[in-house]
């Protein structure tokens, strides 16, 4: 396994381009198998993920290149329902292929989706909102079988404003027959881009972005030319490792809306924000002052994709912080590699408790998940000496070549790659 080596202390500074969002570029894909001609995707980052989705793509029968950041998919030539057990179990967002396939062949089968180890992540939405649409659902063994001879628009509301769920049912409801409204929606800004690539393949669906979206079933979908948001977490993870570094740092590409929560705590904690158009800037001088509470919750409230990230910033605050999880309850697992590292912070079911100290030291570390990995990232570079963060593997699924990113700013890291004999 890949480890990265950090020699930390040094202040961040620099200007880095954002990539493509992750969280936007998967079920985009995914969406892409609706069409009845080639889709062009640019902005797409080369993301473990990203090749895992291309590869259950493939296994279908569809055509796809991923050439730069460009990302071109010929789906005419898709002919299997049946998403491979072995790449599902590699990646939680392969359920996004539920909908369209649903939609493309009347009939999908999945197993259980695999990902990071962050806590349970039911798939009861999709399923129910696929029921309302007049599919039905079987379970063999670790199978699911969803079949639907025709869709039919429904009025759908989501007991809790998933984001997977609410992007399911949006695919298949576009080629369904009549309307269908989906209330308490997630909001998430992946929502909206997922809305606006469907609508530029001729769908018809509004209100993305806000709790109630409509969509109004067509009977085919086109060609387009399409280009990935930018990725917001990327964004957030590089401006908290800029402030807990007490650096400098420019962010090119990104969209400062996307980060309203984050950049109120950040000013919270005392970093400078200038922020124009696409571009953010941050500044922090001093020890960050502590924060006396933050609560992760769906959008537009704190995401809980920056949450370990944050909490290596409070851990150098000067004070004491509250950190609460409220999305997932295995998320808490990078505290102790944090604690290994100095950090003085204790863990009550899902609260945090963080009391700010000085400094942290470098230490070898186990990034048990991707957004845990990023942290510990983080930590290693505002640290005093040496840290080797391990199982890189998780990072990876979501940054492209994060050692690369922080190498522009100034930081001192580097990967290993092991020897094959």
């Amino acid at each position: 396994m890949d480890k990265l080596v950090i020699e930390g202390g040094r202040p961040l500074s620099g200007s880095i381009r954002i990539h493509g969002a992750k969280n936007a570029a998967l079920p985009i894909l995914a969406a892409s198998l609706l069409s009845e001609g080639n889709v062009e995707l640019r902005n797409v980052p080369r993301l473990l993920d990203i090749e895992v989705m291309l590869g259950i793509l493939s296994r279908l029968g569809c055509k796809a290149s991923h050439n730069g950041d460009t990302v071109i998919i010929d789906a005419g030539s898709t002919d299997s329902y049946h998403v491979p057990e072995d790449l599902m179990k590699q990646m939680r967002s392969s359920i996004f292929l539920m909908g369209p396939l649903l939609a493309k062949f009347g009939e999908v089968c999945i197993y259980q989706p695999g990902g990071c180890a962050i806590g349970e992540r039911k798939i009861d939405l999709h399923l129910r909102g696929l029921q309302a649409l007049g599919a039905s659902v079987e379970e063999r063994n670790d199978q699911i079988w969803c079949r639907a001879s025709k869709l039919i628009g429904s009025d759908i509301h989501l007991d809790y404003p998933s984001v997977g769920a609410t992007e399911n049912i949006m695919m298949a409801a576009a080629l369904a027959e009549g309307n269908t409204v989906i209330t308490n929606a997630a909001r998430e800004p992946e929502i909206q881009d997922l809305q606006n690539f469907l609508n530029s393949m001729g769908a018809s669906i509004m209100g993305g972005g806000t709790d109630t979206i409509t969509i109004r079933g067509v009977k085919r979908l086109y060609s387009c030319q399409y280009e990935i948001i930018p990725d917001r977490i990327v964004a957030g993870t590089a401006l908290i490792a800029a402030a807990a570094t007490r650096g400098t740092v420019t962010l090119s590409h990104c969209n400062p809306s996307h980060l309203i929560s984050l950049l109120h705590v950040l000013r919270r904690v005392g970093v400078q924000i200038r922020a124009c158009n696409d571009i953010i800037t941050v500044s922090s001088v001093g020890r960050p002052k502590a924060v006396e509470a933050i609560v992760t919750s769906p959008y537009p409230s704190f995401p809980t994709d920056l949450q370990s990230q944050v909490m290596v910033l409070l851990s150098l605050a000067d004070g004491f912080s509250l950190m609460k999880e409220t999305v997932f309850e295995g998320r808490f697992k990078h505290v102790d590699e944090l604690v290994r590292m100095g950090a003085d912070i204790s863990v009550d079911l899902n609260s945090a408790f963080i009391r700010g100290v000085p400094r942290l030291y470098g230490a070898t570390v186990e990034a048990t998940d991707l957004r845990a990995g990023a942290a510990l990232v983080i930590a290693g570079l505002a640290a005093q000496g040496r840290t080797i963060v391990e199982q890189v593997h998780h990072i990876d699924r979501g940054y492209d070549r994060i050692e690369l990113m922080f190498q522009c700013l100034g930081g001192i890291v580097h990967r290993e790659v092991p020897i094959l004999k």
